[in-house]
């Protein structure tokens, strides 16, 4: 192991440069959880505060696959099959993020709260 014959000096630089980005990326992730952007409700975090931090996460965790794991030199397929994977991602956010909206839950949410104040005065 001691005797590779791989030459990595040419991907230094690469190396380097993607280290320094998820530096940058992890110092914004926590920057980004102190300052609290969306502050315009209750305390706590918001639905903007979850997007920015995923799309710091999503940004980092591409560099780390295109760089460190070489995908960048992938056929089409790979980033075919990446994108629908990204797609699939985002939608389930977008699911996400639409639950805290939906009125259904709020209206059974209300029921619950007076169907148990009648049951308790029975």
């Amino acid at each position: 192991m001691a005797e590779s014959t791989h030459d990595w000096s040419k991907h230094k630089r690469s190396y380097m440069i993607v280290c320094g980005a998820l530096f940058v990326g992890t110092v914004l992730t926590l920057a980004l959880a102190k300052i609290h952007a969306f502050d315009v409700g209750p305390p706590g975090p918001t639905a903007g505060d979850y997007v920015m931090g995923l799309s710091v996460a999503v940004a980092k965790s591409s560099l780390v696959a295109l760089i460190f794991m070489h995908l960048n030199h992938e056929k089409s397929l790979i980033y075919k099959i990446l994108l629908f994977t990204f797609l699939f991602f985002v939608g389930l956010m977008v699911l996400t993020i639409f639950a805290d909206l939906d009125p259904i839950v709020e209206q059974y949410d209300t029921l619950q709260t007076t169907h148990g104040a009648l049951t308790e005065k029975q």
